[in-house]
């Protein structure tokens, strides 16, 4: 079992955990680099808890003890620690042992699995997640550095049905300024993968403070914004390149997109076509082009 594996599954017991199980099991998902670091009396400390509590926690999930978590967690950090450049390494050697091709090829399945899992495995969790965003008044979207293009994404797709979605753009440093605008009648959309953004997770956390509910598209039910969000969509980022995998997440959005517009039936058509109209008045598009284009394809 590695790290992500056995934080998920924490993360889907541990309300179930009696007592001071529970505490503990809180203190690994929420500390996972003391876990690896730390000893274990100085983690039962921590968390405020006997160090056999500990012990007890990881056999409850098939461990032969606390220090072969303590190993699970040592290992991952030594992957993160190994950051992008020294996945871009074992990349490069992949390569000159594989090919260019046969890495692309690699690459490409990766990502068409991680796609292909939205509609098996997180279609529950995209629809509830339409659905509250479909009654939102006001969908604020954030995202930053890798997650960037797929907030913004989501919030021109939404910009269709009228005045929906709200892209906080943090260029100016005043991304969050927005949210003293936002009502229990909001959602908040963030996206983030590891390596989490701290700007990221703090926005979700302010708005889970003051009660706004928090759709999160992320990594993992371990993700620090996964624990703040009532709707959590996960997905795969895993990628035999140096750089994880967002195709996956944008699929997401336009999911998420789609199924919002659906939701909002007549109303949400009447927008659209109110958009289009705009878009062929301000000629923003090049219509005739396309025109010509299907014609051609047609003859």
């Amino acid at each position: 079992m590695d790290c992500a594996a056995l934080a998920e599954e924490i993360t889907r017991t541990v309300d179930t955990l009696p007592g001071q199980m529970e505490v503990a099991a809180r203190y690994v998902l929420e500390h996972p680099g003391d876990v690896a670091l730390l000893s274990m009396r100085e983690q039962a400390r921590r968390a405020g808890v006997r160090p056999w509590t500990m012990t007890r926690l990881a056999k409850r999930f098939g461990l032969d003890g606390y220090e072969e978590l303590r190993q699970i967690h040592g290992e991952a950090l030594k992957e993160q620690a190994l950051g992008f450049s020294g996945r871009a390494g074992a990349q490069v050697a992949r390569q000159r042992e594989a090919g260019g091709l046969a890495l692309a090829r690699e690459i490409a399945a990766a990502t068409a699995r991680q796609t292909a899992a939205l509609g098996e495995d997180t279609a529950a969790a995209l629809a509830e997640a339409a659905a509250a965003m479909a009654r939102a008044r006001r969908i604020y979207c954030v995202g930053l550095r890798s997650c960037r293009p797929v907030a913004g994404h989501l919030a021109y797709l939404l910009n269709f049905l009228g005045e929906k979605a709200v892209y906080l753009d943090f260029d100016g440093g005043t991304g969050l300024d927005a949210f003293r605008f936002a009502t229990k009648e909001d959602v908040v959309f963030v996206a983030t993968v590891a390596p989490y953004t701290r700007t990221t997770v703090e926005a979700a956390r302010h708005a889970h403070t003051k009660g706004l509910l928090v759709v999160a598209l992320t990594d993992g039910q371990a993700s620090p914004v996964a624990r703040l969000a009532r709707h959590a969509v996960i997905v795969g980022t895993d990628s035999p390149s140096f750089f994880h995998a967002m195709a996956p997440a944008f699929a997401a959005v336009e999911i998420l997109a789609a199924l919002v517009a659906g939701e909002g039936g007549e109303e949400a058509l009447e927008a659209i076509a109110r958009t289009e109209r705009q878009l062929s008045e301000l000629k923003v598009h090049l219509f005739e082009f396309a025109a010509t284009q299907r014609q051609g394809n047609r003859s």
